[in-house]
């Protein structure tokens, strides 16, 4: 039985079989008796035409629409809320690597047992390589701080300012004061907010630093005390380092913790962070076997690869609410498959191709996910384009905060769409609708004309 023709096609809407059209519902094509309406749609595939006039609303198959609507609805919230959470993710990564990038290093140079002592020399070769854009000496080390009865542990660095303000963002965060102000010999020392915050040190009070490395007197071992000034405190929005981290200049931190002439690394900024892990293994085998050499991607591999791992998983869990959409798309055709038994019965008697009928069902499931992709990237966009307002307005009514600063590395909600996960997220989506449709489809086209017919 052959695909029936643009003729028999014309014939079939216009003719006496018009009876069989109202019944099968296609009324809007010969109503008025137009052959005209009715030639310019035999034009089209027919396929096209009818599997596109079942999308619609029909007086007997209110609940079949209500299902095409719903699932709709499902692939344009899967979509929205899929696209929304990967610009989060995405925002997260970029606001992590941004704010650690502030404080760390792209590479950190260092010597055999945590000190290199001819760092000029280090920093000099280090800084020939074409990647590198600024080197800067620090000394590393882990103390208490103690202001009245507050007691706190820090990580206490010392720094050159001059240099150290080409490495990092610190400069650029002051709340108060200035890095400057850390001048070797008067020991001055720069908070991070929430540390100085958790002493009640303000700036020009005084402090205490007790230095792990113990005195020697008759009366035993004693702690190394040293009283420093705050002469600024700082505040880079990432919880690590505003709660945990002091800076003195270099000099003064190579007195109390006894380097001498020594420091504890070279850090290095470089012109593409990105390279920096080449940049490091080229560093490495350049300066000897006695340099050791690290990226930040090493330095907080952890954090970093758990961010990733949520954002693989996050969209794993929100995919599957497009899945849901799916099934439901299967069993919206489903039903109409049952409920257009006697049309399909008729097109295959007028020389419609088991072929055609899977095309017509098909072309109505990828309508619906198209138009819910469609919306679903639309709504996803924008949320994810306003996020960063949504939110605050969200936590505001509510009285609520998502991201404490007490718990989360980050407070605040950022956002940044990718083009690629837009794109795989509307090709997933797709497909999925598209795959859907192939069993009613095939149902259909399963159907026996006689059977179908019996009772008609």
């Amino acid at each position: 039985m052959g695909s029936i023709s643009h003729l028999h096609f014309k014939e079939f809407v216009g003719s006496e079989a018009d009876k069989f059209l109202l019944v099968s519902e296609y009324r809007p094509l010969t109503r008025g008796g137009s052959v005209l309406r009715a030639g310019r749609a035999a034009h089209l595939s027919f396929e096209l035409f009818i599997g596109m006039r079942y999308t619609r609303a029909k007086r007997r198959s209110h609940f079949i629409s209500f299902v095409s609507f719903v699932s709709v609805i499902c692939i344009a919230l899967g979509m929205t809320v899929l696209i929304t959470v990967l610009s989060v993710m995405n925002g997260f990564q970029r606001e992590i690597r941004t704010r650690i990038l502030g404080v760390a290093s792209h590479v950190q140079l260092s010597g055999e047992g945590g000190t290199l002592a001819a760092w000029q020399d280090v920093a000099t070769r280090a800084a020939r390589h074409e990647q590198v854009v600024a080197t800067a000496p620090f000394v590393s080390a882990q103390g208490l701080l103690t202001h009245g009865s507050a007691v706190r542990g820090a990580i206490v660095r010392g720094v050159l300012p001059e240099y150290e303000d080409r490495v990092a963002d610190i400069g650029r965060h002051m709340k108060s004061g200035r890095l400057e102000n850390l001048k070797p010999g008067e020991y001055g020392v720069v908070l991070g907010v929430d540390l100085a915050r958790a002493l009640g040190a303000a700036p020009g009070e005084k402090v205490v630093l007790v230095a792990p490395q113990g005195q020697v007197t008759p009366a035993g071992v004693v702690p190394r005390l040293r009283q420093l000034t705050v002469v600024g405190v700082f505040e880079v929005d990432h919880q690590e380092f505003d709660s945990s981290l002091a800076l003195l200049a270099l000099e003064d931190a190579q007195r109390i913790f006894r380097f001498g002439d020594a420091v504890s690394g070279v850090r290095l900024k470089l012109k593409d962070l990105f390279q920096s892990r080449l940049v490091a293994r080229d560093l490495a085998r350049t300066l000897g076997p006695a340099i050791y050499a690290s990226d930040w991607t090493m330095q907080h591999a952890n954090l970093l690869r758990a961010v990733q791992i949520e954002k693989r998983m996050m969209f794993f869990v929100v995919f599957l609410i497009i899945v849901v959409a799916a099934i439901n798309i299967v069993s919206s055709l489903v039903m109409v498959v049952t409920d257009k038994q006697a049309d399909i019965a008729i097109l295959r008697t007028l020389g419609a191709a088991p072929s055609s009928i899977m095309k017509i069902f098909i072309i109505q499931g990828t309508v619906i996910g198209i138009v819910g992709t469609g919306l679903g990237l639309i709504g996803g966009i924008s949320l994810a384009l306003n996020v960063e307002t949504v939110v605050p307005l969200i936590e505001s009514m509510f009285s609520f905060k998502f991201f404490s600063k007490d718990v989360y590395l980050i407070s605040d909600v950022p956002s940044e769409v990718q083009s690629p996960d837009v794109v795989l997220t509307a090709l997933f989506s797709f497909v999925v609708s598209l795959l859907a449709t192939i069993y009613p489809s095939w149902r259909a086209a399963k159907v026996n004309p006689a059977e179908a017919l019996r009772y008609e």
